[in-house]
């Protein structure tokens, strides 16, 4: 009998977790926990040795956190007040190095890992009144649970350049959340991070005011409001919640900034 074959047999039974106590080689665990983590680590870490995927596979990898920005395609619509959470998700993904170079799911989309947590940008190409449409494709098909998903956009009723993060929530009349809570089967139970646009002057139609480009001097204001929001989302995944909503929701005014 083979001596090496009927140890390896006396190991397995007795001793099924210690395989290096008797030098043979561990079996390759193959799991979908594993394969969900090298979608988003592969590229930071191309050549992971056998080793390092073996311990990985021992704890299971963070669910994944999707951050939305909403707005309209094409360039008629770029810079416009309505797209500022495009803007918004462009600025956090830029600062993370994470490229938005897909599309999948009707959205301009990038992954990676902010920290040891992966992390889906997604822009949804539908058009601002069927964003749910992308949204909850993309929620069905990474099993993402609602509340790790965030969603950015723009608001009337919030001053300009003013953000506010709340766990939970209505559409307040805006149609792409509306569309969202509609692909989520009515639930209104995920995190949103609302950015000011300020109210129309005058008489102005308020449809007309969001479709109209920020000016010069609003664009440079608006760049703190997005390093505010790239440390806001970086805090969320990091650290919890509630930091988060802390630090948005008691940040300085805009006018005290720089």
């Amino acid at each position: 009998m083979n001596v090496a074959a009927s140890l390896s047999s006396i190991a397995t039974v007795r001793f099924p977790n210690c395989h290096r106590c008797f030098g043979f080689p561990k079996p390759l665990i193959q799991s979908p926990s594993l394969w969900i983590m090298a979608q988003f680590s592969s590229s930071q870490s191309p050549s992971a040795a056998p080793e390092t995927a073996l311990v990985e596979a021992k704890t299971p990898p963070k669910q994944p956190w999707l951050i939305v920005g909403l707005g309209n395609p094409g360039k008629k619509y770029n810079s416009t007040r309505h797209n500022v959470g495009f803007e918004m998700v462009d600025a956090i993904a830029e600062a993370e190095g994470i490229p938005m170079s897909s599309v999948s799911f009707k959205a301009l989309v990038g992954k990676g890992l902010i920290g040891d947590v992966p992390v889906i940008f997604a822009k949804p190409q539908t058009y601002m009144n069927k964003s749910g449409e992308s949204v909850g494709s993309i929620v069905s098909y990474y099993k993402i649970p609602l509340k790790q998903v965030l969603v950015i956009f723009d608001d009337l009723d919030l001053p300009f350049g003013k953000l506010r993060m709340l766990p939970k929530g209505g559409h307040g009349g805006h149609n792409g959340m509306r569309s969202v809570i509609d692909h989520f089967k009515g639930s209104r139970d995920f995190p949103r991070l609302r950015i000011g646009i300020g109210r129309p002057p005058g008489k102005m139609d308020p449809v007309n005011f969001v479709l109209r480009p920020f000016t010069k001097q609003e664009q440079q204001e608006l760049n703190f409001t997005f390093q505010e929001g790239v440390e806001a989302v970086r805090i969320l995944l990091l650290e919890g919640f509630n930091k988060s909503a802390t630090f948005v929701n008691s940040a300085k005014p805009l006018e005290q900034c720089g």
